[in-house]
Order: C-alpha cells, then sequence, then structure tokens
C-alpha cells in the first residue's frame, strides 16, 4: 500500500505527517508540483515480463503521459536479487541528487522508496504497483528500492541519454536511512 510520511529534515524520529491515501499522497506533494496519481490497467503484464512486452502493455498510457510531459523515451527498469553490481546500483540511488528533467516513474510490480528533501522536510514516499510519481527537475531526492529488492517500474525521460543525476553532496539520506 501506498504510503506518505513526512519529518522535519533534523529529526528522523519526529513523523509531522502519515498517510496512505493515494488522493491524500497526491495533494501533499501537489503543492510543489510533484505528480502522484495511482492507475489501474485492464492488463498487467507478468513479473518475468520482457522490458517490451511492459512496454506494449503500458503503450496507451505512456502514448498520453509522453505527449503531457514532452518526454522523449522510456523504458523498464527491473532491480531484483539477481540485478548486476546491485550493492553499487543501491548506493549510487541512495546519495541525495537533482536532476535536470523530471523523474517520471510508473511502478509495474513491487515497491520502492521516493524520498525527497523540501523546504527543510523530508517527504518519504512508499510508491506501490499502479502508483505513478513524478518529480520535477532541481527536486533534491533519492530512492530506495530495500534491501532485498524486487521491483519493475517504466522510466520516462526527455533526455534520450537517459537517467543522470547531480549529486549534492548532502549526507542527509544517511541520516534518513530507512530498513525497507
Amino acid at each position: 500500500m501506498s504510503r506518505l510520511t513526512v519529518y522535519r529534515d533534523d529529526n528522523p524520529e519526529q513523523v509531522l505527517i502519515d498517510v496512505s491515501s493515494p488522493g491524500e499522497i497526491a495533494e501533499i506533494l501537489k503543492p510543489y508540483h510533484i505528480r502522484f496519481e495511482r492507475w489501474s490497467s485492464p492488463v498487467t503484464p507478468e513479473k518475468n515480463a520482457s522490458p517490451d512486452e511492459v512496454l506494449r502493455v503500458y503503450q496507451p498510457y505512456l502514448d498520453t503521459l509522453m505527449g503531457e510531459t514532452g518526454a522523449g523515451s522510456a523504458d523498464v527498469v527491473c532491480i531484483n536479487a539477481d540485478t548486476p553490481n546491485l550493492s553499487e546500483l543501491r548506493k549510487k540511488f541512495l546519495s541525495e541528487h537533482t536532476h535536470s528533467e523530471d523523474e517520471v516513474r510508473f511502478f509495474v510490480h513491487g515497491e520502492g522508496l521516493f524520498v525527497l528533501h523540501l523546504r527543510g522536510r523530508v517527504y518519504s514516499v512508499l510508491c506501490t504497483a499502479g502508483d505513478l510519481i513524478s518529480v520535477p527537475a532541481g527536486v533534491p531526492h533519492w530512492f530506495d528500492a530495500g534491501l532485498s529488492p524486487d521491483v519493475v517500474a517504466l522510466r520516462v525521460f526527455t533526455d534520450k541519454t537517459g537517467w543522470i543525476a547531480q549529486y549534492t553532496g548532502d549526507t542527509i539520506a544517511d541520516r534518513f536511512a530507512s530498513n525497507f
């Protein structure tokens, strides 16, 4: 189940907000221009479907989304226990960073934690299968696929070179480490 937990950025123990309704999550994130939606699809590909099959199943959604965002490409990322160089990949995603374009993700299977650092607060968004999140360019964040990852997600890019991070150098992600 999706969940949003908000903390002060100087106190990972103090919960300010904790909600699990997709509508409430969307409303709380909306002032920051973060898009959060729950999609339902009449067809969901098998967990072990090829990336091409996942893209085919979601093509109608992608066409609409890419038209709205001006995105130029989409791909599928699968992160699980068999992912090569998993510990290095996890470390890369767990460091606070920004992007020069919006980061758009749709969770096909599994779950992942998008953590946003906004105006003295940390917004921890647990995204599950069926969730779409779009984080605007320049928003500091990190991503946690978990200690035992098992996630399949669509990624949408404007820049066809794909995922490029600009690391902030802030160690806040270390202070808000999860046991997810």
